[in-house]
């Protein structure tokens, strides 16, 4: 599974969106066939039940727009999150209803609270 370390923080209660886009084995754009993703800490707990999230018609770029309770923090919140994405889809080369799982790895600035 690959892991990318998103540079750019969220701000917390505010919006984050994040662009998930696909290429085929050849670099073409491609849709996948299903497209879901989850939202947890890294203590794998999931975030305002955030969890297999479907996308209904996924294209070759999508956005994920999270906003509020999606960043909320808590007390001893260590400030970082994980979109995991589960997609599908059929490889010309290689056959169908293959499957890609990433994450995305990301932080969230403390604007909220007074330290």
């Amino acid at each position: 599974m690959t892991t990318y370390k998103l540079e750019t923080e969220a701000e917390e209660k505010g919006t984050y969106v994040i662009n998930v886009s696909f290429k085929d084995e050849d670099g073409e754009d491609i849709a996948p066939k299903s497209l879901t993703w989850t939202l947890t800490d890294m203590k794998n707990r999931v975030i305002n039940n955030r969890e297999s999230v479907s996308i209904a018609s996924p294209s070759s770029s999508n956005d994920i727009v999270l906003s509020n309770n999606d960043l909320a923090l808590s007390q001893n919140d260590n400030r970082r999150r994980l979109l995991t994405i589960y997609a599908t889809y059929d490889s010309v080369a290689y056959g169908n209803d293959l499957p890609i799982i990433a994450d995305a790895e990301f932080k969230i600035e403390n604007k909220l609270r007074i330290n």
